[in-house]
């Protein structure tokens, strides 16, 4: 008893002391250990989710998220042993660091850690910028860089990296991040930035038994997917095409936009500019930002406002006299003025031959005393709206509107604003309002809005839809007037000025267009000219599936928008249409076809096997017992119509005729009959050195003719 009492006795005073130690720490400690407990754990941390992909309407990448990591070193970490562990290693690493990084040598290395290490940085970078996960992989399996963080010090930040498998290809229009802040710049990522990012999650950290242990709080959700309306492969061809002839005429910027009649999905959407290593970049979204003076494919919009208004039709004519006619003071000019210009021409041939005199005189006689008539006919027609593209920085076209004081005099209005408004000066309209327009006339009139998103997807199903949509609710003009300008446009091409945006395979619409530029502080007529050229069209012109403007500026002559701009339109129609060419098997067939192959002699149980699954007709007088590796000898003579499979027996001992035969079966055959064989020649056998029938000669050669 006295031992059990004495146990009871340790463990009670034990409880006091455990009891009384608690007490302390609760009282006396209560800072210190508040402030141990406080670096042990992180409340509210940051999950960050992965972005949505950018696809193309077919589902290929365009945009897709990786993750990068930027890789330190804490000196302070591992202690004495650790230390002791880097001194042994460092050549070893350094090294190794060489290896994965060639473009620094293992001194270098060397030099920049132990820099490091006399610090005793806890965040010393081992790499100034972003790894690769493969890099990263290499580098984690170093000597001291393999251990835990807290024993050798390694650590490492992870980054959400945006890669596009296609390299620049619209590079403007998809968008770019700031790396650094993993954040959207421009282009589509920007735009939809929202449903790309997802929704950052939030997680506690508690460090229990020298291991961090995460705790969620709300899990990150991933962003979703976009898919957009452009083709690779158009996008692909119309960057080659625009590209090429920047080098050919040594121009300084390309747009080509392609979009989709019936819809208006932007295909394809091409922005190059030529840079300071003279290399052709994708600097800017010229196609949606830049507001310029379109130049003659504005006449279009011109002749649709008054051939809609009555004031004029197709059988209208106007003397454009020498290619010089005085307007309100100015002189405006024909391309041709040098030659004699055009005397008096139709409405339609106006804009075949791009007649600036033709347009400015109709429009002012008709509409010189009410301007205002005239623009709002313009903005009738859809070319001035605000296509509220989903695109930073797109721009709206500026088309003013005369205004009169209280004295009834124009504020913002000359005599010669109007002639030369009508022909695409005093108005600034960005290329793809432009073809909207172009569309709209290819469409019958109905106005589609650009589209460059379908839609949005997450975890393989469609969560929101972008449909197709209208401009306006009305057509831009009447039928029969956007029908009349549609016959128009296509004699542009096949008759007019636009003879180089055409082809053989295909009817082609559209209109020519070439502008002086002014740009900054200069004008028209300072220094070196510079063009503005275009042209913008539709094809196929008999039943339009597709609409493109291309634009190209270039310094000095020679600038031609349909010999420049028109060659480049005429590539991208050529290679979309050759994308839709579909063959019937009759087409390859003539009057010189031979429908039934010539079969050679041999095994005919092998040609009957060939001809059925050809679906060929055969006709034979034998059957095949259908045992492995069965054959069958005889000839085979063809007609018009059929294949005659003839069985016939060899006799034993006896020299085959291989006559007809292919090398392989004669070989065969002659060789088992004991015979050498040596062929001359190529194709069938046409002759054979041994009369066959007759009694084999063993051991004798059997030369066999091929032909």
């Amino acid at each position: 008893m006295i031992r059990y009492f004495l146990i009871a006795v340790a463990f009670t005073v034990l409880g006091f002391i455990i009891v009384g130690k608690a007490a302390y720490i609760m009282a006396v400690e209560k800072d210190y250990w508040t402030d141990v407990a406080a670096r042990l754990k992180k409340d509210s941390v940051k999950v960050k989710p992965t972005r949505g992909n950018i696809l193309s309407c077919d589902g290929q990448l365009m945009a897709s998220s990786i993750p990068e990591y930027k890789v330190f070193m804490d000196f302070e970490a591992g202690g004495l042993k650790k230390d002791t562990l880097w001194n042994d290693s460092i050549d070893y690493i350094c090294a190794g660091l060489h290896e994965i990084f060639p473009e620094k040598t293992a001194q270098q290395f060397k030099e920049d850690l132990e820099r490091g290490h006399k610090l005793m940085a806890r965040h010393w970078p081992i790499w100034p910028k972003r790894i690769d996960y493969n890099t990263f992989s290499e580098v984690k399996k170093l000597p001291i860089f393999n251990l835990s963080a807290v024993k050798g010090g390694f650590h490492f930040e992870e980054f959400n990296a945006r890669r596009r498998p296609f390299g620049s290809l619209a590079q403007r229009t998809v968008g770019d991040m700031f790396g650094a802040k993993d954040t959207a710049r421009c282009g589509l990522e920007l735009c939809y930035d929202s449903i790309l990012r997802g929704t950052i999650g939030l997680k506690h950290r508690r460090k229990v038994q020298n291991r961090y242990m995460n705790i969620t709080v709300k899990p990150p959700v991933d962003g979703a997917d976009i898919v957009t309306t452009i083709d690779v492969s158009m996008q692909d061809l119309a960057e080659r095409a625009v590209i090429d002839e920047l080098r050919e005429i040594n121009g300084e910027l390309g747009v080509a936009i392609l979009m989709e009649v019936k819809t208006g999905d932007i295909k394809a959407i091409v922005n190059m500019t030529r840079v300071a290593d003279g290399v052709y970049r994708e600097v800017k979204n010229n196609a949606v930002a830049d507001l310029r003076e379109p130049g003659s494919v504005f006449k279009v919009a011109s002749i649709l406002v008054a051939l809609d208004d009555g004031v004029v039709d197709t059988t209208y004519r106007v003397d454009t006299g020498c290619g010089i006619w005085q307007m309100h003071g100015r002189y405006m000019k024909d391309h041709n003025w040098q030659r004699g210009g055009y005397q008096v021409i139709s409405v339609p041939r106006i804009l075949e031959v791009s007649s600036n005199i033709g347009v400015s005189r109709i429009i002012d006689e008709h509409y010189g005393s009410n301007p205002e008539k005239f623009v709002q006919g313009i903005y009738r027609t859809g070319i001035a709206s605000d296509l509220q593209l989903p695109l930073v920085g797109a721009a709206k076209p500026r088309i003013r509107m005369p205004k009169k004081n209280s004295r009834g005099q124009y504020l913002n209005w000359s005599k010669t604003a109007l002639p030369w408004m009508s022909i695409g000066y005093e108005t600034q309209i960005p290329p793809i309002s432009t073809l909207t327009f172009y569309n709209a006339i290819a469409n019958d009139g109905i106005m589609m809005r650009p589209r460059f998103v379908k839609e949005v997807v997450k975890d393989g199903e469609v969560i929101r839809e972008f449909p197709p949509e209208r401009v306006m609710d009305r057509p831009i003009a009447k039928k029969e007037t956007v029908k009349t300008m549609q016959t128009i446009l296509e004699h542009v091409v096949s008759q007019g000025l636009g003879r180089k945006a055409g082809s053989k395979l295909f009817k082609v619409a559209g209109k020519t267009g070439t502008a002086q530029v002014a740009e900054g502080g200069s004008s028209y007529k300072s220094g070196t000219t510079k063009y503005w050229l275009s042209f913008a069209g539709f094809f196929p012109a008999d039943n339009p599936k597709y609409s493109c403007i291309v634009c190209i500026k270039k310094t000095g002559l020679p600038a031609s928008g349909g010999g420049m701009s028109g060659v480049v339109f005429h590539h991208i129609a050529e290679g979309v249409m050759a994308r839709h060419l579909r063959f019937d098997v009759s087409d390859a067939k003539d009057s010189s076809s031979c429908h039934v192959p010539d079969v050679k002699n041999g095994n005919i149980l092998a040609a009957d096997y060939v001809l059925n699954h050809l679906q060929i007709p055969t006709r034979r007088e034998w059957t095949a017992n259908g045992t492995f590796n069965e054959q069958v000898w005889g000839t085979a003579d063809s007609d018009r119509r059929q294949v005659s499979l003839n069985k016939q027996s060899l006799g034993k001992d006896k020299v085959p005729n291989v006559v007809g035969m292919g090398a392989r079966d004669a070989v065969y055959l002659l060789e088992n009959a004991g015979l050498r064989v040596r062929i001359e020649g190529r194709g069938k056998v046409e002759r054979q050195s041994i009369t066959p029938g007759g009694k084999v000669p063993q051991g004798a050669v059997c030369v066999l003719t091929m032909k």
